[in-house]
């Protein structure tokens, strides 16, 4: 028997865990407490490491599919039939002919990291599509916007502040997401202990919610105007303070000057008193931070939401204060190996939404493939993503994939999405792979380090993430003619995850290396946030502009937010701690328990629609409609209901066993690929009008 110390990369807590194991086999997984980052925490998803390992269905050799189904290839014919296919149809069709989707995994493995984009790179497509246009991006665009790079995301310093605010966010669930938080009860807990206060603004009263000291319903969609009064009262009070490299102040007082707290209260369903109260508290705290995740984001004024909430933070000197908002100092400068970002370069063809660093929406996948015409998408590359369930209008992303010509996919299952691949390519399982997480640090509330050996060898005829995107881009650079930038590319695919890492230790700031950290394998502590503006912004000025046009000039899309007619109700998404999106649900370990699909309805809608708990509903909305069993709920706004995201496991075709008897309906079905934040294109998962009826 041996123990190893590895961190669990599911979710961004990237929690140490103690990995016991006997005969080959994991028999324990468990909390590490000399981890300075999770200190021991550990939540259900970290025990589904071993079902991931174990699990009958997960794919080991590739598969292409015939007349007669799936048969086994080996990888050398596997490769050669994906160039092959890839390179044909390119140069029948173009370069934009193919497209590609990421999904939420890859940035959770550090051998997708460092080999994934070089291998993108190759087919020199712009039709690339990730999960972050469902997630983040409003957030990226905001610290592009303000701090001059996609990825520079000022924190909560949750460990010093004394007051939050946390608006569409339910950490005690997430463990932070865009704030690596592990551990994140026993932080909050901690802010109460000091003395400070939590308030919680949300449609629906969530697990962080419950145990927060105050909790505020919010008409869903309507976060951008609470946020512009929060900012105007702060700017009436006379509290306002940016620091001297803060332009653009005069510009943001004449656009909020119209947001009074009345006025907000009557669309956001927030009263006034409660409004005036929370800016006065917030911009009189010593040490306050406010915080937005999902909930801001996935909406129609996401991109405005998120500038807001930079601005508050900002005005209020929260900015770059210890107990504030902060940027973290990873041992990797993540920065440096990722571009700054971009918006608008190019659009959509079809419906002209703009990319941004370097990807279009994911809303616009399925007409981008269904649509004839120059530049239409014939081949489809996914990597770890199942944007059948996970992306807007489901259905037609469904039907969308059917109709290609070729897709090849790099994933371990045969999925809802990947049921439609011509091969499957199925990468080792996490605790095969070495590990260090290049993202999360970059993200984290305190400054650590820590190196993982993979914990259990890989069988010889299984390959890495990063050894298939290193063979498929050596294959596809090689068909290309010989250059200076061709050697560069094939020396970079050949490097190993190791030694990248290994070379941004070096030069990073603490001057670490992989060696160093493997004599610590527990991880290092490197310290708490420590200020660093104006010298870390990536603008040549060195001064932050809050005065952005294409927010600015969106404002006034907030005057006609569209009203709801008296049938109709606002749809939400959740999430679960034994859950995660749509990629975690065949482990039994994981999923287990009292079910979670139900539409969540509050008892007064229920009863103005004569329905009962527990009955078949049909829920619908201009994407389609979907039934599911309703749950009479007091923790849901009147007039909002809630589906989780990521279930819907019940196409013909998809084998994940377990998955496949878990109850629920994808609400991603229902949710309307039209329905897109004018700015960042995110798309509009949250606030979808729908009606709910007896099935």
């Amino acid at each position: 028997m041996t123990v190893r110390r590895t961190s669990c990369n599911l979710c961004e807590a990237i929690c140490g865990v103690l990995v016991t194991v006997e005969n080959g086999r994991v028999t324990d997984i468990r909390g590490d407490e000399s981890d300075p980052l999770s200190r021991g925490h550990i939540c259900p998803k970290a025990v589904a490491l071993r079902d991931l390992q174990e699990d009958p269905d997960r794919l080991t050799t590739p598969v292409r599919r015939t007349s007669d189904g799936w048969e086994e290839i080996d990888w050398d014919a596997a490769y050669k039939l994906v160039v092959d296919k890839l390179t044909g149809i390119q140069k029948e069709h173009g370069r934009n002919s193919i497209g590609v989707y990421l999904g939420n995994p890859n940035v959770h493995s550090l051998g997708a990291l460092t080999h994934m984009p070089t291998m993108v790179r190759q087919l020199r497509t712009r039709n690339k599509f990730s999960a972050t246009s469902i997630d983040q991006l409003p957030q990226m665009l905001s610290s592009y916007l303000l701090y001059g790079h996609q990825l520079m995301v000022a924190v909560p310093d949750i460990d010093r502040t004394s007051y939050l605010l946390i608006l569409g966010a339910n950490p005690l669930a997430s463990n932070g997401s865009m704030m690596t938080a592990p551990g994140f009860g026993r932080r909050l807990k901690d802010v109460r202990k000091r003395g400070g206060k939590v308030v919680v603004i949300d449609p629906r009263r969530t697990e962080t919610a419950a145990v927060a000291d105050e909790h505020h319903f919010v008409r869903p969609g309507t976060d951008a105007a609470f946020l512009l009064a929060l900012i105007h009262e702060v700017i009436s009070l006379g509290a306002a303070r940016p620091a001297e490299y803060i332009d653009g102040f005069a510009a943001v007082e004449e656009a909020v000057e119209a947001w009074t707290p009345e006025r907000a209260a009557a669309i956001t369903g927030i009263p006034a008193d409660v409004i005036r109260r929370v800016a006065g508290e917030f911009a009189t705290a010593d040490r306050a931070a406010c915080y937005g995740r999902v909930g801001v984001s996935t909406q129609q004024f996401g991109a405005i939401c998120q500038w807001a909430i930079q601005v508050l933070n900002i005005i209020t000197g929260n900015l770059d204060r210890p107990g504030g908002t902060m940027f973290p100092r990873p041992a990797v400068n993540t920065l440096l190996g990722m571009g700054r970002g971009h918006v608008g370069v190019w659009k959509s063809r079809v419906r002209g939404l703009p990319e941004f660093g370097g990807e279009l929406p994911v809303s616009t996948l399925a007409e981008e493939i269904l649509t004839p015409g120059d530049g239409q998408i014939r081949a489809m590359v996914t990597v770890a993503g199942n944007p059948v369930l996970s992306t807007p209008n489901g259905r037609k992303v469904d039907e969308a994939l059917g109709s290609l010509e070729f897709m090849v996919a790099i994933d371990p299952y045969i999925n809802e999405t990947t049921r439609h691949a011509d091969v499957i390519l199925p990468p080792a399982p996490p605790l095969e792979r070495d590990h260090y997480d290049v993202v999360f640090h970059q993200l984290a509330v305190r400054n650590t380090a820590r190196w993982n050996d993979a914990v259990l060898p890989k069988p010889a005829d299984a390959r890495h993430d990063w050894e298939i995107f290193r063979d498929l881009g050596l294959a596809l650079v090689r068909r290309t003619p010989w250059s200076r930038r061709r050697v560069e590319v094939m020396a970079r695919l050949r490097l190993s995850p190791r030694r990248i890492v290994d070379a941004g230790l070096r030069i990073g700031p603490y001057r670490l290396s992989v060696a160093k950290l493997r004599k610590s394998p527990g991880g290092i502590d490197l310290g708490p946030l420590q200020p660093a503006l104006p010298g870390a912004l990536l603008h040549k000025s060195k001064r932050i502009d809050l005065a952005q046009r294409m927010i600015l000039d969106d404002l006034p899309r907030l005057d006609s937010l569209a009203a709801v007619s008296a049938d109709e109700l606002l749809l939400i998404g959740r999430r679960h701690l034994r859950s995660n999106n749509s990629w975690m649900h065949n482990s039994a370990r994981l999923v287990k328990g009292k079910p979670r699909h139900q539409l969540l309805m509050h008892p007064h809608d229920l009863a103005e629609r004569a329905l009962i708990d527990g009955q078949l509903v049909t829920v619908t909305s201009a994407a389609g409609a979907i039934s599911v069993e309703v749950a009479s709920s007091n923790d849901i706004m009147p007039g909002v209901v809630s589906l989780p995201h990521g279930f819907g496991h019940n196409r013909a075709g998809a084998r994940l066993t377990i998955a496949n008897q878990v109850a629920g309906q994808s609400a991603n079905d229902i949710t309307d690929a039209g329905l897109t934040d004018a700015v960042a294109g995110t798309a509009a998962v949250n606030g979808v009008p729908v009606t709910v009826t007896a099935s």
